[in-house]
């Protein structure tokens, strides 16, 4: 590389790379590193120049693979580098620019390289590869430092100890980066590691006590999307707004981690623009999933995690228990409309949810809000663009939304927030109603595009669930809400009849022949009738709880009165069709002996004076009977 600008089709020539990868060895106080080490580099803007770049520099990696154990030369650029951070905090307090250059730069060729270690070797040939020195070749000095801890723990300080300014904002990218490519390890093993040595480093040993301090900080950095510095203010001569070439290269490293999180899925199909706008705090949001998912040591829990379970309000003065490991305190509110604001990506999803879901402080303070349409609204409209979306995004959307729902304040309080113009919403012009109606449009919406399209059980039964842990409480429905319901349950009929008649069919056909192998409707059916089941336990619930609150949902129950006779009764639904069939006969006869010909709003007149009339008695009290619903973390 050297002082002048580097291209990528120059880098396998290159006579800096070549001295560093080959066959003689470089003392770490030899002044070939300032000559390495003075280059700048225009960053990659597409894969198809990372792809470019990984395949120009594979054999230089290769051949410090080869060499490096005769050479050391790989533990004396991180000597350097280790060196080099000593005097990083002076030099951005001093700004001395080209110093935190050189410092980059070396933090840029570790990563490049740790990079391809990880992929062509095991991790037991990788830490030998930091162990060896200038000696006889393939000899190593088993009581030097340990150099890869050294450099894992520098990296923690880099992150948490200095100061984020304009000329140190890439080497805080990189830093991150570079974490998250060490812990690329699992990438590369189809079990999950219980012993890696990542687990060796992170959760024990030097690395231990800067736990807390990198989880907060890396949260901090979330919160704050710091955007790089503008062009000319750089360390690196001409870095594009996108962020070092660096961070092009971890982000690939963390996508593939990230669809092992996801479990095989794919990013969701959003801009990466929004990542890029602040390539430190995606980074960070990465790296900090990543921790957090790490499975527990044979021997420890993941500190990590655990800190992420504990942390506080800054506005909380309580003490810590001391049975909390690893405990800090952050600004819930400036968290809170950072979730609120980054939705769009499912890596801040899955913050949401992991917060919502093993911090108990969080989850108060959030349900607490009195604002929280804020935070609800992304989630519904990440269910409403499905098909947009990677079903572990909606997943995860769904989930919140579950967990939310438990809450009776929280589905009380939904029904109290009036919104006006949802845009987004395009099936109809929405112009008011209340967050907890569009909560529902929203879920029924999931659910018949999930009859539609991708046929998903499980997803059925976490929507249903949501709308069960909601009905109790439903309060003033709109009109389309309460139309919507109905029209649910008249699709779910209607699919009942035909897998019906099917089966009959079936039944028929096979007296005649009894070589053709049946479907199994049965099956069918049984599914389709826990739907339905569901779905009148939810109508039952809200009727119970809250009917005269919610004369709509009468309303759309008479008018399609008809779709219920079939159910009164069917032997599985006999008894929950109990209240709703009083519902039906009581208001329809208040109907009949009002007249003919009513006009819209003299039936819901009706329907009201109606609700006053009706003994709550007659209507007896269910427990639903919804099965639990599983929720499994992605670990």
């Amino acid at each position: 590389m050297g002082s002048n600008s580097s291209r990528i089709g120059d880098l396998p020539k290159n006579e800096y790379l070549k001295k560093l990868s080959g066959t003689e060895s470089v003392s770490e106080n030899d002044p070939f590193w300032n000559q390495l080490l003075s280059f700048s580099f225009p960053a990659p803007t597409s894969s198809t120049e990372l792809k470019l770049l990984e395949e120009a520099t594979i054999s230089v990696c290769r051949s410090l693979v080869e060499n490096n154990p005769r050479t050391g030369n790989l533990g004396a650029l991180i000597k350097v580098f280790l060196s080099r951070t000593k005097e990083l905090k002076l030099s951005a307090e001093c700004q001395n620019h080209i110093f935190i250059w050189q410092t980059h730069n070396a933090l840029f060729i570790i990563c490049c390289l740790l990079k391809v270690f990880i992929c062509e070797m095991s991790e037991e040939e990788l830490q030998l590869h930091f162990t060896y020195e200038e000696k006889s070749p393939g000899s190593y000095n088993s009581d030097s430092e340990d150099l890869l801890e050294e450099l894992l723990c520098c990296l923690m300080q880099l992150i948490t100890d200095i100061p984020l300014l304009d000329i140190t904002y890439e080497i805080s990218v990189e830093a991150v980066s570079t974490m998250v490519v060490f812990l690329s390890c699992q990438l590369f093993h189809k079990e999950v590691l219980r012993q890696s040595i990542s687990h060796k480093y992170l959760m024990r040993g030097r690395c231990l006590p800067y736990t807390s301090k990198l989880v907060k900080t890396l949260l901090y950095n979330f919160i704050r999307q710091e955007k790089p510095p503008p062009p000319g203010t750089h360390v690196l001569p001409q870095q594009s707004d996108g962020g070092g070439l660096l961070y092009g290269l971890a982000s690939g490293v963390a996508t593939g981690l990230w669809t092992v999180f996801t479990l095989g899925g794919v990013g969701s199909k959003v801009a990466a623009a929004s990542e890029l706008s602040s390539p430190l705090a995606n980074q960070s949001l990465l790296l900090l999933l990543v921790l957090a998912n790490l499975t527990d040591a044979a021997d420890a829990p993941n500190p990590y995690r655990q800190a992420i379970m504990s942390f506080k309000n800054t506005q909380d003065s309580s003490p810590f228990p001391s049975s909390i490991p690893h405990a800090f305190q952050i600004n819930f509110n400036s968290l809170y409309m950072a979730l609120c604001e980054q939705q769009t990506s499912d890596q801040a999803t899955l913050l949401l949810y992991t917060l919502l879901h093993q911090n108990s402080n969080i989850r108060t303070y959030m349900l607490a809000r009195t604002d929280m349409e804020n935070l609800v609204l992304p989630i519904l409209e990440i269910l409403y663009h499905v098909e947009e979306r990677n079903s572990h995004h909606v997943y995860m959307a769904l989930i919140i939304l579950l967990i939310l729902t438990e809450d009776d304040g929280f589905n009380r309080s939904i029904h109290e927030v009036m919104l006006k113009n949802i845009t987004w919403y395009s099936e109809r012009v929405l112009t008011e109603i209340s967050l907890g109606s569009l909560l529902i449009l929203v879920v029924i919406r999931t659910i018949q595009y999930n009859m539609t399209r991708t046929r998903d059980k499980y997803l059925h039964t976490n929507c249903l669930a949501a709308l069960a842990n909601m009905s109790a409480q439903f309060r003033s429905l709109h009109q389309y809400a309460a139309q919507r319901i109905v029209s649910l349950f008249s699709l779910l009929s209607k699919k009942h009849n035909k897998v019906l008649e099917q089966a009959t069919q079936s039944l028929r056909g096979s007296l005649s022949s009894n070589d053709v192998p049946l479907p199994d409707y049965a099956q069918d059916l049984n599914v389709i009738e826990e739907v339905i089941r569901m779905m009148l336990e939810i109508i039952n619930s809200c009727l119970t709880n809250s009917l005269h609150h919610n004369p709509n949902l009468v309303y759309a129950l008479l008018y399609k009165r008809d779709l219920f006779e079939q159910f009164r009764t069917h032997p599985s639904f006999q008894d929950i069709m109990q209240n709703i069939d009083l519902v039906i006969t009581f208001f329809s006869s208040r109907l009949l002996q009002a007249g003919a010909e009513l006009s819209v709003e003299r039936v819901l007149e009706i329907i009201k004076q109606g609700v006053v009339a009706l003994p709550k008695d007659r209507l007896k009290v269910r427990q639903l009977s919804l099965r639990e619903v599983t929720v499994q973390r992605q670990n």
